[in-house]
């Protein structure tokens, strides 16, 4: 599934995201969905969202 498409996030999704600090490293964290920050319906770089844990990201994977 595409993390660029705000349909295929919900809630509880397992997700890895790219936080704003890990650009440059590409490092991904991995988590459970809390917040959905996006408005759009689609964004380029991934549609931000906020996990459990509080990390704030880019969702770049979708775990099924």
């Amino acid at each position: 599934m595409d993390g660029r498409e705000r349909k295929n996030i919900r809630k509880g999704t397992k997700v890895a995201i790219l936080q704003k600090q890990d650009e440059r490293s590409g490092n991904l964290t991995h988590g459970v969905v809390q917040d959905i920050l996006d408005e759009v319906t689609f964004h380029l770089k991934g549609i931000e969202c906020r996990l459990k844990t509080g990390q704030v990201g880019r969702v770049k994977m979708i775990k099924l």
